[in-house]
């Protein structure tokens, strides 16, 4: 039985750890040739606290129980021990270090996969720094952090492969966003740079098209170091405040079964490589650990009023905008869930 990617060869970015390295995993596993990516070489037998939270604006250390120990030492890895995994399995796989928000790093890295492979099919942008505070605690280089190597790192890599990907009249991109990219408080640069992701996907997606490429967003949830240090991030915060965390809230439960193994994510990433979802280009998916797959709706104007002759007056807009435009709207700034 033909795989699914035979004959495809793969970029996959930030597939040291986590999601990343689920994706290359399984697109090894279907055939295709893969480029494994991370900043530099890690021991997995070590864990740097300060390395992992050094971009979060908060106060205080976020403490690690033993259980999430034990999980994080399972997950953490590197471009190396995925490549290895994968030759293990009997795949191609070459590991490249780098930080793909370095342009030249970038080109590098695509040049590898040509001269290695001979192609260049497939670009997963799957590298991002999380962090987590309130936006008034938030320093210059937490924002640079958490948005430098998910949108400069897209761009730099989208623009070294998209002409190779024009040549061969074929080309799958798939950027890796968030669900904060709808804005979600206490994470305003993460939610900043996945937005950013998500309107540079739809933008290039009917750019690319005419070309045979497509450019599709995923926001994953599923195990990895970036969920584990999350969970503790937000465990110490609320503490720090005076706030327990309930075991019982059925959310905590649900969340956990959301972000199940990486590798669950990736089957349906690797259809969207595919020649039969061709058709699909420009959408934003959400893609569970735990066999959830979304799509999100197309923004749209739902309401609009108009006024030809004339400019409004503040008074005419006092008077007819909440009956008219925001009828039965509900300000955002309600929600503080955290």
């Amino acid at each position: 039985m033909t795989k699914s990617l035979e004959g495809k060869v793969a970029i996959v970015t930030g597939s040291g750890q986590g999601v990343g390295r689920g994706i290359a995993l399984f697109m090894a596993r279907e055939g295709a040739k893969v480029i494994t990516n991370n900043r530099k070489p890690k021991s997995p037998n070590t864990i740097s606290v300060n390395e992992t939270f050094r971009s979060l604006g908060v106060k205080g250390t976020p403490e690690f129980n033993a259980e999430e120990m034990i999980k994080i030492l399972k997950l953490r890895g590197d471009a190396e021990s995925t490549a290895q995994e994968i030759m293990m399995e009997g795949g191609e796989a070459t590991p490249f270090y780098g930080d793909v928000s370095d342009y030249e790093t970038a080109g590098k890295m695509v040049q590898l996969a040509i001269e290695k492979y001979g192609r260049i099919d497939i670009v997963v942008n799957n590298a991002a720094g999380m962090g987590f505070g309130p936006f008034i605690e938030m320093k210059e280089s937490d924002w640079d952090y958490q948005t430098v190597s998910k949108l400069k790192g897209a761009y730099n890599l989208m623009s070294h492969a998209i002409p190779h990907m024009i040549k061969q009249g074929f080309g799958r991109i798939l950027n890796c966003a968030s669900d904060a990219w709808t804005g979600i408080a206490n994470l305003s640069a993460y939610s900043a740079a996945n937005a950013g992701i998500v309107g540079l996907t739809k933008s290039t997606a009917k750019e690319l098209d005419r070309f045979g490429i497509t450019v599709n967003a995923y926001c994953p949830q599923a195990a990895s170091p970036g969920h584990m240090s999350f969970k503790a991030t937000l465990r110490t915060m609320m503490e720090e405040n005076g706030i327990k965390m309930d075991p019982n809230d059925n959310r905590v439960e649900e969340s956990e079964k959301e972000h199940g193994p990486a590798e669950n994510v990736a089957p349906f990433l690797a259809y969207l490589c595919t020649e039969q979802a061709s058709y699909v280009n420009g959408a934003v998916f959400t893609v569970t650990g735990g066999g959830r797959i979304s799509l999100y709706s197309d923004p749209k104007i739902i309401k609009e009023i108009k006024k030809a002759d004339e400019p409004w007056t503040v008074n005419e807009l006092i008077s007819q905008i909440p009956e008219t435009l925001l009828k039965d709207y509900v300000s955002i700034g309600k929600d503080r869930e955290f």
